[in-house]
């Protein structure tokens, strides 16, 4: 396995970061994760432009995006397999043990990793924290993702694969690796960007060709939807048949059902919408 690391490509075996890089030890760091298809990535632009976004938020250095293309190619090209989770990583780089950042410049990391096609319908959990859509990180892709590790496992213990967040306002947010969305009334709404949920790049997509509306949700609407669904970069849209011990028995309902078909239809279309 080859990843990319410090310019060019790297035994992923014998490649090493430091341990004062700043992404390590105060979590100062942000990543993209691309979905990569026969040696092809889907939706790289819009991607990298999220990159870029955050790492303006987050005040780190411009990224070099013609950089991180190459190392993503290299990458894809060195390590072939059917279905990838292509990880692009770009941290403050080696600095003090403290909050203040050194002066080395960033570390940029490009890994692969195998992945499989999720199931059509998964379950869900709610979880009792919440979301902070005042927060400094507040719609970043940071490396700081404990958060999401502990409502992750809350949802494993529950035999669910995804948490899902109220804001501090007690509205719907988002999960800890997805965005989602509900069918009320057969029209199709998720959580706006206001409600410190994260612009997923596949959320984005579906809002666009499914025109699907971006309202204020409260978390109740879970009790009482007619559908629901997730969407991330590899879930693509992905419906829900339990949240917490509500079922949804027949998902995907039709509603969800047509949004997956117009998102593999338009995604087949073009790998880079």
């Amino acid at each position: 396995m080859k990843l990319w690391l410090d310019g060019g490509l790297q035994d992923a075996a014998s490649a090493r970061v430091s341990v004062f890089d700043h992404g390590l030890t105060v979590g100062d760091g942000i990543f993209e994760t691309v979905k990569a298809v026969d040696g092809r990535t889907f939706a790289l632009t819009r991607h990298l432009d999220r990159l870029a976004r955050s790492a303006r938020g987050l005040g780190l250095p411009e990224p070099d995006l013609d950089e991180v293309r190459r190392a993503c190619a290299a990458v894809v090209e060195a390590n072939p397999m059917p279905l990838g989770r292509l990880r692009i990583t770009y941290t403050g780089g080696h600095g003090p043990l403290g909050s203040d950042r050194g002066d080395r410049g960033p570390t940029l990391v490009v890994a692969l990793g195998e992945s499989t096609r999720r199931p059509d319908s998964t379950a869900v959990v709610t979880v009792p924290w919440t979301r902070n859509e005042r927060g400094a990180l507040t719609g970043l892709k940071t490396t700081s993702y404990a958060e999401n590790v502990v409502a992750l496992a809350r949802a494993h213990e529950h035999g669910a694969t995804e948490a899902l967040f109220p804001n501090t306002a007690g509205l719907l947010c988002e999960g800890t690796g997805s965005n989602v969305f509900v069918v009320l009334d057969g029209e199709i709404h998720t959580p706006p960007l206001a409600s410190g949920c994260l612009a997923g790049i596949t959320r984005e997509l579906t809002v666009e060709w499914t025109g699907a509306k971006e309202t204020d949700l409260p978390l109740d609407v879970l009790e009482r939807a007619d559908e629901i669904f997730l969407t991330s970069t590899l879930r693509d849209v992905q419906a829900v048949h339990r949240v917490d011990t509500r079922e949804l028995p027949g998902a995907p309902g039709p509603v969800t059902a047509k949004a997956m078909r117009i998102f593999q239809e338009r995604a087949g279309d073009d790998l880079d919408p």
